[in-house]
Parts: C-alpha cells; sequence; structure tokens
C-alpha cells in the first residue's frame, strides 16, 4: 500500500512591497471654483524617497491641489492616495503619514522656536516629554538650538522657513509638500533649505512633492510635473521630460509645452 502524498506546503501570501507604493498618488482629480476649472484631470505620483518638482506660473492650481491634499478643501472629483490610504476613506491614517509647508507664514511670532514646536506636537498626540526631544534634535538638524528660546519674530525669512519644516518633520512624516517654500528669501537662504530638504530624501527616504516656479531649484535627476492652467502637460524625469520636448534645458522645454511667452524665472523673488 502506497503512502499518501505529502501534502502540498502552505504558500504564504504575496507581501505588498512597501518601496513599489506611490508616496502620493493623484488619480484623476479635478476641481472648480464655481464656473472657473482650477484642475482638470490631474494625475500623477510622487514615489518614496524622491524628490518631484511641480512646476507652474503663478495660478497654475498648484495651491488649490495642495489644498486637496491637505483636506483644506473636499475633493469634488477623482483620488488622493498616500502610501496607498485613501484621504477620503481614511484621512487620519493618510494625514498621520503627511508633513506640510504651506505658501503663507503659519507661525506663532509670539511664542519662542521650542513653544511652536511643543504647540503643533501636542496637537497630533506627542507626548511632552517625546516632543521636547524630538524639537532639540530638529532645532540642531536646522542649526537654530542657541535660538530655542527666542520668540519667531526675531527671526529671519530663511530662519523661519527652516523652523516650519522641522515642525513639518516633527510626527515623522514620509511626505513632505512644500508650496514655493522659498519666496522671499534670499540666494543663500534658498539653497539652504533646498539643500536640508534633499538631504531628507536621500537620508531619510521622505518623499517630496516641491511646488514652485523657479527653474533652478530643479535637478535633471528629479521627476518633474509641470502644471499650467489646471492640467498636467508632461510628467516624468526631468531629464526625459526635456528632451521629449525637444529641448536643450527646462527653461525651454516649460516655455513649449506651455506656450508661454515670459519664463517664471530663475532667481530669488
Amino acid at each position: 500500500m502506497t503512502s499518501p502524498a505529502p501534502s502540498p506546503e502552505p504558500q504564504e501570501a504575496p507581501r505588498l512591497d512597501a518601496a513599489a507604493v506611490p508616496a502620493l498618488s493623484i488619480d484623476g482629480v479635478s476641481h472648480a471654483y464655481g464656473p472657473r476649472r482650477a484642475l482638470i484631470d490631474v494625475s500623477f505620483n510622487v514615489q518614496p524617497a524622491s524628490f518631484t518638482a511641480l512646476l507652474g506660473l503663478n495660478g497654475a492650481g498648484k495651491s488649490t491641489l495642495f489644498s486637496l491634499i491637505t483636506r483644506l478643501f473636499g475633493i469634488q472629483s477623482g483620488r488622493v492616495g498616500i502610501f496607498g490610504h485613501d484621504i477620503g476613506k481614511s484621512p487620519g491614517e493618510a494625514l498621520r503619514l503627511l508633513g506640510v509647508v504651506f505658501q503663507p507664514r503659519t507661525l506663532d511670532l509670539d511664542l519662542s522656536l521650542t513653544q511652536n514646536l511643543l504647540y503643533h506636537a501636542a496637537l497630533h498626540g506627542i507626548s511632552r516629554r517625546e516632543a521636547a526631544a524630538r524639537s532639540a534634535e530638529l532645532l540642531g538638524r536646522i542649526g537654530l538650538s542657541d535660538r530655542a528660546g527666542s520668540k519667531v519674530r526675531d527671526l529671519s525669512g530663511g530662519q523661519m522657513r527652516r523652523l516650519e519644516i522641522a515642525r513639518a518633520l516633527l510626527h515623522r512624516p514620509r511626505l513632505l509638500l512644500l508650496d514655493e517654500p522659498t519666496v522671499g528669501l534670499d540666494v543663500k537662504a534658498r539653497a539652504d533649505i533646498i539643500s536640508q530638504v534633499r538631504q531628507l530624501v536621500t537620508e531619510q527616504g521622505i518623499g517630496v512633492l516641491w511646488a514652485t516656479h523657479l527653474f533652478d531649484e530643479i535637478l535633471p535627476s528629479d521627476d518633474l510635473v509641470v502644471l499650467h492652467q489646471g492640467k498636467v502637460l508632461a510628467r516624468g524625469p526631468m531629464s526625459r521630460v526635456v528632451t521629449d520636448a525637444g529641448a536643450q534645458d527646462v527653461n525651454t522645454a516649460f516655455m513649449r509645452l506651455t506656450g508661454a511667452q515670459t519664463m517664471p524665472g530663475g532667481g530669488g523673488a
């Protein structure tokens, strides 16, 4: 009598590769203010550990898109996901993974640097002890430890931006959005902030969406999304976008894609 064949080994369920899940997915997003269409079927992804530049003139729809991602506005059409969490269905899980630096200043000028950070930490449910440790660590990272007790109003514009970035990182997000973060800053302050954000990508694997109208903030190795009058005109590695436009540089590519007669600019505001 033959022995029964051995039972097959149970198969493990396939694992979802975290690296394959976009940090941010924008799928068919449209938005209108009354009859005016601000975004029209916008779709693109931001990958983890990547720097994606969202390039567009003022009025292109960049800030509207940020308002939708952060749920300041409700989504009228389409879907936004953060590491696979639909912000419409699971906003808590999605927004816990997100840090944001908006274009307008949002710091309390009459509080100290540390007080601003501790207040933000409390909103995220971080214990006082842990918040103090994280605040000290981040102030050291941005080179402002010696100003921890100073009022924010005594900082320069570049220092305020660095503090806002530290605040956005306090709850340890995996995706960071920055809306025109260098507007109004001098050349050195701009360079310092861009360098610090790029370090977050390489050292911590954070996915970054950087909205700008300045060509010189974008590197050939970056991912690029060209947004114009609410529509995505091109997306992909910056070098490929330039080549596909039949151009030699991003300035010329942007002008060809948009038909713009004037360029957004390449220097500080």
